[in-house]
């Protein structure tokens, strides 16, 4: 498979780990837009979250929720992206994590 990501999991490209389980796996982004970008996969690949399980889903909030407690921040934006239109260039469901620590995360225009 030519999914960056499932190479990631797989041990095949080195990545910057925050947190890993059995299912799932928080690393640093190699291209951060926030002072804190931390993106979250589940380990099996699903190509978006319109094809992820609602399990699956529900386990990685609980995931996402840990990721935030072992960076130490309480404040921070959840963002995914449904599609190429949408802006999905990974085609593995992904979240990304990003705080700016101290300070206020400014919100890009969309269109």
């Amino acid at each position: 498979m030519d999914c960056i990501f499932c190479k990631i999991v797989n041990g095949e490209i080195p990545s910057k780990k925050v947190l890993e389980n059995e299912n799932f796996l928080a690393f640093h982004d190699i291209n951060p837009s926030a002072p804190v970008h931390v993106l979250i996969i589940p380990k099996e690949h699903y190509t978006d979250f319109a094809s992820t399980p609602a399990e699956t889903l529900k386990e990685m909030s609980l995931f996402i929720k840990d990721v935030a407690k072992e960076l130490n921040i309480e404040e921070y934006r959840l963002v995914t992206n449904n599609g190429k239109n949408a802006g999905q260039e990974i085609f593995h469901f992904h979240v990304h994590l990003l705080s700016n620590p101290g300070g206020k995360l400014k919100w890009p225009k969309i269109v």
